[in-house]
């Protein structure tokens, strides 16, 4: 796809919004506000890709993010992987980063693909 302007970028959001009610997924694919939807996120996701990259979390960014979806504390944590909850906010903070072994532990306890806490 060739680079999409942000008037295109645009006038796709207000085009999605207004297709968002009259499509439903038991529509057909090929139904033509199914289609038109389509190709209106295909463009907002080719300049959203281009302009708002997503890059890859942090350790400390995944450690966070896991605690607060299992409503975790720190001290939680530390006392699970049997570090001092100074380390895990060490951690969170990133003034740390976790050896191999507690990393292994953190990827356990807090639900973490290991790729994710390698940074793969």
């Amino acid at each position: 796809m060739n680079t999409v302007t942000q008037a295109q970028y645009e006038f796709a959001l207000r085009r999605i919004e207004e297709l968002l009610p009259l499509v439903d997924d038991s529509m057909p694919a090929n139904d033509r506000h199914a289609v038109e939807l389509t190709l209106m996120s295909d463009i907002v996701i080719a300049y959203e890709k281009e302009h708002f990259p997503i890059g890859k979390p942090t350790v400390s960014e995944l450690i966070e993010l896991s605690l607060a979806e299992k409503k975790m504390t720190q001290r939680q944590l530390a006392l699970e992987v049997g570090v001092s909850p100074s380390r895990i906010s060490d951690y969170v903070s990133g003034r740390a980063e976790p050896t191999l072994k507690v990393a292994r532990q953190l990827c356990r306890a807090l639900n973490i693909a290991p790729a994710a806490m390698l940074g793969c």
